[in-house]
C-alpha cells in the first residue's frame, strides 16, 4: 500500500558507507528530504524498501523495513531516493481486510483500488479545530461502561501485565463496541504490533467467527517481523481511522496493542544511531513520538466522524512507572488497569475499578447520554468496593469475628460486586443492564449508607422502590 508514484525523480546513489543493525548511512547525498522513501538493491539484486531517519549535509541515514541481513557497503549496493514519503491507498473497501505492518494485503484479497493516497504521518489537527469529546461508546463490558466510560474522541489506554488477557479484552472491546441512539457508521481499526503468529490468528479467526471483521480493519505486525517496521505499523492503522473518518463520517475506535513492544522497537532503532539514552535505554523524545500517536484521536469541529483510542500496553514487572505507561498517562485521559489479583482469583475481565480512571466520562453520562442516575450509582459503587476491599484486609488483621454488622455488609458487598459485575466473562453487557446491576448492587447496603445518591435519586431507581426499567435517556436536552 506504499504509494510512489514519482519515480521519475529518483536519485540513485552506490556510497553505502556502513550498516548498523537495521540503518544504512549512505554518503555524498544532496537535496534527500526526511521521511522520504528509498528503494535498497543489493548485489544479489533483491530490493528492499526503506526511509530516510536523518539528514545532514552530506549523509543520509536509512531504516530499512526487511532488515539488512545480506546487504554490504560495497558498490553493488544501489540506493535509490523516490522523492516520496509513505502514503497508503485508501477506499471504503479496506473494511473487513486485513494488512501486514507494511499495509500490504494478507488475506488473499485482491489489492485495494484506491480512491486516494495519504501520508502515513498525517497532520496535527489545530487545537481551535478540536471539538471536546463527548457522547458514550458502550463496549459491552460493565467496569468500562459504569464505572469508567469510553467517550468518543478519548484517548483510554489499557494497562496490562505479561501473562494477563489484554489481548482476550481487546478482542471483545473489538467484538462489542457500538454507539446508540442515533443512526452512525461505526467501524474499528485493530492494530497489533510484535505479537506471535498464534496471536494473530486468534485475532483473524476471532472476528471472522463472530462476523465483527466486515466493520473491523486489522492491520498485523508480527514478532518475527523487522522491529523497525513496527514504528510505520500505528501509523497505517491512524492514517486509515482518519480516511473513513474525515471522509465517510465513521464513528473510529482504534485499538492499538501493544504500544510497548512499539516503544521497545524505538528504543532499538535509537541504539543503532547511537542516540544518548533516556530512561531505561528509551530515547529522550519517547514522549514526543507517543504524542503523534496519541494526539490523532480526537473530534472536529465540523466533521461528523470522530476517532476514539484504545491503546493496549504491558507494564514490565507490572511497573506503573516504567517510562511508557509513565509518559502514557501523561498524555492520555485516564487508563484501564488489568489487575492480577483479580486473574488469579478466575474473574473475567480482570478490571480493577479502583486504579482505573476515566477522566472525560463525567462529559458523557447522565440524561441525554445514558441515565440520569449513572453518575451517582457509580460513585457509591467504587465507594462501596472500596471500602469492602478495605474490610478485607482489616480482616487478615483482626479476623472476620471482629467486624461490625456494618463492616459485614461492606465485606458482602465487595465479594458480590466482584462475582457480578466484574466477573461478566464474554458477554455482551448493554448500559441498562450495567446500571440494573450497579442498583441491584447497592441493595445489599444499608440506604443511609448511600451517601453518594440523592435521596430523590434512591426513591426512583433504588430496587426497593423503583417501579420502572432503566433504559438509556438519549434524548438530548
Amino acid at each position: 500500500m506504499v504509494e510512489s508514484s514519482k519515480i521519475s525523480s529518483a536519485r540513485t546513489y552506490q556510497t553505502a558507507s556502513d550498516i548498523q543493525g537495521p540503518l544504512v548511512f549512505v554518503e555524498k547525498t544532496r537535496d534527500v528530504g526526511f521521511a522520504e522513501i528509498v528503494k535498497i538493491v543489493g548485489a544479489d539484486g533483491t530490493e528492499r524498501t526503506g526511509q530516510v531517519l536523518e539528514v545532514s549535509e552530506n549523509m543520509a541515514v536509512i531504516q530499512v523495513f526487511e532488515g539488512t541481513r545480506g546487504l554490504d557497503v560495497s558498490k553493488d549496493t544501489r540506493v535509490r531516493f523516490l522523492g516520496e514519503t509513505i502514503k497508503i491507498a485508501l477506499s471504503n473497501d479496506i473494511l473487513g481486510r486485513v494488512f501486514s505492518g507494511k499495509g500490504d494485503p494478507i488475506d488473499g484479497g485482491p489489492a485495494i483500488v484506491p480512491d486516494d493516497y495519504w501520508d502515513i504521518t498525517g497532520s496535527p489537527i489545530n487545537p481551535y479545530a478540536r471539538q471536546y469529546p463527548r457522547e458514550f461508546i458502550q463496549t459491552g463490558i460493565s467496569v468500562i461502561d459504569g464505572m469508567n466510560t469510553l467517550v468518543r474522541g478519548q484517548k483510554l489506554p489499557l494497562f496490562s501485565g505479561s501473562g494477563l488477557p489484554h489481548n482476550l479484552v481487546a478482542a471483545q472491546i473489538a467484538r462489542q463496541a457500538k454507539v446508540l441512539g442515533e443512526e452512525e457508521e461505526f467501524a474499528v481499526i485493530f492494530c497489533a504490533m510484535g505479537i506471535t503468529a498464534e496471536e494473530a490468528r486468534f485475532f483473524r479467526n476471532d472476528f471472522e467467527r463472530s462476523g465483527a471483521l466486515e466493520r473491523v480493519v486489522l492491520f498485523l505486525n508480527l514478532a518475527d517481523d523487522p522491529a523497525v517496521e513496527r514504528l510505520i505499523t500505528p501509523r497505517f492503522a491512524l492514517t486509515a481511522a482518519e480516511y473513513l473518518a474525515y471522509e465517510h463520517d465513521y464513528q473510529m475506535l482504534v485499538i492499538l496493542t501493544d504500544l510497548t513492544n512499539y516503544a521497545e522497537a524505538l528504543r532499538e532503532i535509537s541504539a543503532a544511531r547511537e542516540e544518548v539514552p533516556g530512561r531505561r535505554g528509551y530515547p529522550g523524545y519517547l514522549y514526543s513520538d507517543l504524542a503523534t500517536i496519541y494526539e490523532r484521536a480526537g473530534r472536529i469541529i465540523g466533521r461528523r466522524g470522530t476517532i476514539t483510542q484504545m491503546p493496549i500496553l504491558t507494564m514490565p514487572s507490572d511497573d506503573k512507572t516504567h517510562p511508557v505507561p509513565d509518559l502514557t498517562g501523561y498524555i492520555t485521559e485516564g487508563q484501564m488497569i488489568l489487575d492480577r489479583g483479580l486473574h488469579r482469583k478466575g474473574l473475567f475481565p480482570p478490571l480493577d475499578p479502583l486504579p482505573s480512571l476515566s477522566r472525560l466520562m463525567k462529559e458523557a453520562i447522565g440524561k441525554g447520554y445514558t441515565h440520569e442516575s449513572h453518575r451517582e450509582v457509580s460513585d457509591s459503587n467504587y465507594a462501596g468496593y472500596a471500602e469492602g476491599r478495605n474490610i478485607r484486609d482489616l480482616v487478615a488483621v483482626v479476623g472476620e469475628e471482629a467486624l461490625t454488622p456494618r463492616d459485614r455488609k461492606y465485606l458482602e458487598f465487595a465479594d458480590a460486586f466482584e462475582q457480578k459485575m466484574i466477573n461478566q466473562g464474554f458477554e455482551d453487557r448493554a448500559i441498562e443492564d450495567t446500571l440494573t446491576i450497579m442498583w441491584d448492587l447497592l441493595a445489599i447496603l444499608p440506604e443511609r449508607e448511600l451517601k453518594r445518591c440523592k435521596p430523590d435519586t434512591i426513591q426512583k431507581w433504588h430496587p426497593s422502590y423503583r417501579t420502572e426499567a432503566i433504559v438509556p435517556q438519549l434524548e438530548k436536552e
